[in-house]
């Protein structure tokens, strides 16, 4: 298919700058047959007893650092994953080459919320072993020079690495954070799962439905954008993965619905899956799920928010729910001044 077939015009004061309060007031838009207009919290409607829920438990690593060069210049770096040599990041700054000193973590205001590390320092120095790829990617091997673990200091000086789009600060680093995350590992929250809150989930559990977890830690595999005009031409980068043995057999052993909370829990069963049951996995997956595809798992229908045009997302959900009939849902959605991308509503889709 074509890059344009999922392309769409959104005005931009419905791209949500921060999240509804609480997290189960935001809207929700039921695709099934015909299309509902509901409330998130409504959702316990669409739930039987013996259906089973799939909730991605992967935690966002606050992985983004500002900081400035030994030269003076301000840099700002993401951290995106442990190599054998270093740490992957993206960096944003001028003229950063191998050997460039960078500095994060000192703050001059009295209320910073920074606990010491055990050096007993606020100070995070790195070096820059070498460019990756190219120097257009703004990617390249780090060496932090750190005495504790990195994602320890990282969530005492980093930030939360909103999207861009998202122009307003968060106030609460948490409120980008599903309620169950667990897994330390994501440079981006599994955005479906942040409507939920404990109480609704108590209340499903309650009604009988199952609950099983698995990690997908999102990465750039997922915000990377397509720039191939024949979408498949575009490869995805990899992304962590893990279904316990415990997981895999609720899920195959569900004999009512099976409900995937968003586009990375579809990824991570559709990449376990074997001869239509859920194997139990722990490695990386580059699969890109766009229209046609053949699902191998039984999922039945899915929870997930409107996704950004020509993004992998939607490529997944178009896949899922079939391309006419999702385009015609957002064109349903925008009339109706839904809230899009990473704080914006959801949809319940059946297949």
């Amino acid at each position: 298919m074509k890059l344009c077939d999922f392309d769409y015009n959104l005005p931009k004061e419905l791209i949500a700058q921060s999240p509804t309060e609480p997290r189960d007031a935001s809207r929700l838009m039921v695709l099934g047959k015909t299309i509902e207009h509901r409330y998130f919290s409504d959702i316990l409607d669409y739930f039987e007893r013996g259906d089973t829920l799939v909730l991605n438990d992967s935690r966002v690593v606050p992985a983004k650092l500002t900081g400035k060069k030994s030269t003076g210049g301000q840099v700002e770096a993401l951290v995106i994953s442990k190599t054998d040599s270093g740490y992957e990041c993206l960096i944003r700054g001028k003229n950063i080459r191998e050997g460039t000193k960078l500095h994060f973590g000192e703050f001059d205001e009295p209320n910073k919320n920074i606990s010491s590390f055990s050096t007993g320092s606020s100070k995070l120095d790195a070096t820059v072993l070498e460019v990756i790829k190219n120097p257009n990617t703004n990617r390249y091997l780090v060496n932090f020079n750190c005495n504790g673990n990195l994602p320890d200091i990282l969530e005492k000086i980093g930030d939360a690495p909103l999207p861009p789009y998202i122009k307003q600060k968060l106030g609460n680093r948490n409120r980008y954070q599903t309620v169950y995350s667990k897994e330390r590992g994501s440079i981006a929250a599994p955005t479906a799962g942040l409507h939920f809150t404990n109480e609704l989930l108590e209340k499903i559990i309650e009604k009988g439905v199952n609950i099983a977890y698995v990690t997908l830690h999102v990465g750039l595999g997922t915000f990377t954008p397509v720039k191939a005009a024949n979408i498949e031409d575009h490869i995805m980068e990899p992304e962590y993965i893990s279904v316990s043995p415990e997981s895999a057999d609720i899920i195959n052993e569900t004999k009512g619905k099976l409900i995937a909370a968003g586009t990375t829990t579809v990824k991570a069963l559709e990449s376990s899956c074997v001869d239509g049951k859920i194997m139990a996995n722990n490695g990386f997956s580059q699969l890109f799920i766009y229209p046609p595809y053949s699902f191998g798992s039984r999922i039945d229908c899915m929870i997930t928010n409107f996704h950004l045009p020509k993004s992998t997302l939607l490529m997944l959900v178009s896949a899922f729910a079939g391309r006419e009939r999702l385009m015609g849902a957002y064109s349903e959605a925008i009339s109706h001044s839904y809230r899009f991308y990473s704080f914006g509503d959801a949809m319940l889709i059946f297949r």
